[in-house]
């Protein structure tokens, strides 16, 4: 073979060589593409799986069943519970024996705010016996004066732990930013905790903190010798009536007479002096009225009947 035949063979063989290599550098930045693409594709699907788990464990909040009536419904609800009639309220009397928590006669501090006697209330919103009571004391409190900025709510159904909760997302209202006006009484709600779990905790997020003097009071009063020993140190509902009376807790008929019931269902049965909601709260109401009116000297005269203070005698 020539020289000039060998120089183009050697030359052809060059480019071939040449051209492979050419084609092995795509064929290698070819794989380090997918390569790469396919470990950005496996990252962000092991971060949407922790998303999706870091959602579905979530502890439930108040959204989790609904809050109730709002705008001119939330009106008429509140219309027809602080509208219970009397003679309604009469004939319930004492409940036919759905109220076995009974206000507790106390020699207490003397508890007085505005130049009137305070009731005070200690409860949160999560609170399941905390619901089933306030139904009982705004018909007792509508007695003696007018209600104005409460707001429906319900209890809690699981804890910051993930506990359940008993009678959970029970209907009630919550007083965190309601008023009370009346020239008889003052009424000093206080809602501790809301009703949306708080897993750092263990419990439900802080909401309205007690005074000094508030929290001295359900430590002393709710507490032994003044409970029984069967019963926890500070349970609530608490609720104090100017050193008079108190009532800790609530009555297990209430919330088993509203369990399962919404709002207006709640509201209407008020009205029944026959339905099971009203021998418990409505009777509950006429106790907690009786505590008023031990509080008020029995004035008014239409809140503290002659009914009323028979029930007062027994405090």
């Amino acid at each position: 073979m020539g020289k000039a035949s060998r120089t183009k063979v050697e030359s052809t063989r060059r480019e071939k060589i040449a051209a492979q290599r050419a084609a092995e550098r795509r064929a290698e930045k070819r794989r380090r593409i997918l390569l790469a693409a396919g470990s950005v594709v496996v990252v962000l699907a092991v971060v949407l799986t922790f998303v999706i788990i870091k959602l579905n464990s979530k502890p439930p909040s108040s959204s989790s069943a609904p809050n109730g009536p709002t705008g001119s419904a939330l009106t008429a609800l509140v219309n027809t519970v602080t509208s219970v009639p009397a003679s309604t309220l009469e004939a319930v009397g004492s409940g036919g024996g759905a109220i076995t928590n009974l206000p507790i006669k106390i020699n207490g501090t003397t508890l007085t705010a505005n130049g009137k006697p305070e009731m005070l209330y200690m409860g949160a919103e999560y609170c399941p016996y905390c619901a089933a009571e306030r139904w009982a004391m705004i018909v007792a409190l509508s007695r003696f004066g007018t209600f104005t900025g409460l707001t429906t709510i319900h209890s809690a159904a699981v804890d910051g732990a993930g506990s359940s909760e008993p009678y959970p997302n029970t209907p009630t209202f919550t007083f965190a930013h309601a008023t009370y006006s009346s020239p008889y009484l003052t009424f000093t709600p206080v809602e501790m905790n809301t009703n949306i779990p708080d897993p750092s905790s263990g419990s439900y997020t802080t909401l309205q903190t007690p005074t000094a003097a508030q929290q001295a009071l359900i430590s002393k009063f709710d507490n032994q010798p003044y409970i029984s020993s069967s019963e926890p140190a500070g349970s609530i509902p608490f609720i104090y009536f100017g050193g008079k009376a108190m009532i800790v807790g609530t009555s297990v008929a209430q919330n088993e007479a509203i369990s399962g019931l919404d709002w207006n269902q709640i509201a209407a049965d008020l009205h029944n002096p026959n339905s099971a909601v009203a021998k418990a709260e409505d009777g509950e109401a006429n106790y907690i009225t009786a505590a008023i009116c031990k509080m008020t000297g029995n004035q008014p005269a239409s809140a503290c009947t002659a009914t009323v203070q028979a029930l007062e005698s027994q405090l």
